[in-house]
Order: C-alpha cells, then sequence, then structure tokens
C-alpha cells in the first residue's frame, strides 16, 4: 500500500508539475495574495474571485518554484473552484495536517468533500521530507491570505 501510494504521489507531482492547471494571472480577482517561500526560492502569486455568498467562483496562480510547490497549487485550484470559503479553509487545516502530521495525530475534520481529501492524500508523501512541507503548503498559506486580505479593486495591484 505505501508503494502505491508513493507511485501515485509521484505521478500527481510529475503531472501538476509539468502541466500545471489554472496557470496564469486572470483578466480580473477580487483578492489576491502572494506567498514565498526563501529556503527554497518558490514564489507564488494566488488571485481568487469570490463571489457575494463567499463562494469561490475562481482562482488561478503563477509564479516559479519547484515541481511540489506548482503541483499542489495546481490541485488546490482544481479543489477550490465552486467552495465556500469556510469549506476551503477547512481544507487548508486537513492540508496541513496532512503534510505536517502523522495519522494519529491529525485533528478531526469532519463533513468535508471526500473526493478533495482523497486527491489531497495524495501529497502526504511530503511528510516524509521535512524540508519540502513548506514546498507543498505555500499555495494554500497565500490562499488563506487572499481569502482575508482586503479586496482589491484594481487588478493592476499584484505583478510579479
Amino acid at each position: 500500500m505505501f508503494d502505491e501510494l508513493r507511485d501515485l504521489y509521484q505521478e500527481v507531482i510529475l503531472d501538476h508539475g509539468k502541466n500545471p492547471r489554472n496557470f496564469g494571472k486572470p483578466e480580473s480577482y477580487n483578492r489576491t495574495a502572494r506567498g514565498d517561500n526563501p529556503m527554497c526560492g518558490d514564489k507564488i502569486n494566488v488571485y481568487l474571485t469570490v463571489d457575494g455568498n463567499g463562494i469561490i467562483q475562481d482562482l488561478r496562480f503563477d509564479g516559479r518554484g519547484c515541481a511540489i510547490s506548482q503541483a499542489s497549487a495546481s490541485l488546490m485550484t482544481e479543489i477550490l473552484r465552486g467552495k465556500p470559503a469556510a469549506e476551503a479553509e477547512a481544507l487548508f487545516e486537513y492540508f496541513h495536517d496532512v503534510c505536517t502530521k502523522d495519522d494519529d495525530e491529525q485533528g478531526v475534520h469532519e463533513n468535508l468533500d471526500e473526493d478533495a481529501t482523497d486527491k489531497l492524500a495524495v501529497l502526504s508523501g511530503v511528510r516524509e521530507f521535512p524540508m519540502r512541507v513548506k514546498c507543498a503548503t505555500l499555495a494554500w498559506h497565500t490562499m488563506k491570505a487572499a481569502l482575508h486580505g482586503d479586496p482589491v479593486t484594481s487588478t493592476e495591484n499584484s505583478a510579479f
């Protein structure tokens, strides 16, 4: 089982790292944040469009970084599109636990989209490489900062 998960982890990293989904700055957005991992040089911008009901209608990212940071950002954009902001934060907490804690140390995460948690569990392999945890979680921390940041009134506010 462990070898199968490791193989899947490598496949997901390679696929999303080489062909990131939702990469690029959108024409419009109303939330943004920039993340920087000085340990390895990863830099990312996350752009969100959150509607009046708190639903993430669109999210994209740009920047540069290792395959793990790019793959995690790509996977995040696929998972969070159409989700309420509160669920995005709950998935952030789940993902953070999966990446940083052993199975028996993780908190209780109820009522989460099972498909989303299954996809995120694939990245749990970063626990085996503590120096890579920040690579995997950078986009998620940046997304959370964007959710809590002041709304953007101009699309010219965030450039690399």
